[in-house]
């Protein structure tokens, strides 16, 4: 399966976005609540429809760039930020950009997106993208891997094994607040860059 522009477009079309809860994740948003810098550069990847990105917005954090390879995310996110600067706004291949550095890269149903195969891009791109000591923070989901996504699983044991060769790992947890339907199954992490 290629999970390409073309294949998120087109699950976005057919209305296939299962993952979209309609609003922000709650353990996001607790988190999110905590931060004392307003002034912080924050990247949201893999951004969907942008509910984490607005209420960042909302919560007067500016410096704030948002990313997808889709257009239909990407339309949602301008209608809820109109004012967020044309450049904040992204449409690219996570993989390809060049962007950075961030303060704080914010993790929301993007990397259970991924073709297992390329998660130690995915690590290497993050801590690619991160300022020294920069946070990559949010949700991943603890449900066996399978080759029947997205969502693809993973654990905390792959996780750790995974991101500890290239970030200190703060926090990696079950959520305590996750929706309803994902109770148990959400791991809260917080990795700083090394």
């Amino acid at each position: 399966m290629n999970l390409n522009k073309a294949y998120w477009e087109n699950r976005y079309r057919d209305g296939q976005t299962g993952w979209d809860i309609g609003y922000p994740a709650p353990a996001l948003t607790a988190y999110i609540d905590q931060l004392p810098d307003k002034n912080i550069r924050i990247l949201v990847p893999g951004a969907g429809r942008g509910y984490e990105a607005a209420y960042l917005w909302q919560q007067g954090f500016r410096n704030l760039t948002v990313l997808d390879i889709a257009t239909p995310p990407l339309e949602a996110v301008r209608a809820k930020i109109p004012d967020l600067p044309d450049g904040n706004l992204v449409q690219a291949d996570f993989f390809a950009w060049q962007g950075g550095p961030f303060d704080l890269i914010l993790e929301h149903t993007f990397f259970c997106a991924l073709p297992p195969e390329r998660r130690p891009d995915y690590a290497r791109a993050m801590h690619r993208l991160l300022a020294p000591c920069g946070r990559l923070a949010g949700l991943l989901f603890d449900f066996p891997l399978t080759e029947a996504g997205p969502p693809f699983g993973g654990c905390e044991a792959e996780y750790r094994r995974l991101f500890a060769p290239l970030f200190t790992l703060k926090r990696l947890e079950r959520a305590n607040n996750s929706i309803a339907p994902r109770a148990g199954t959400e791991l809260f992490f917080i990795f700083e860059k090394n």
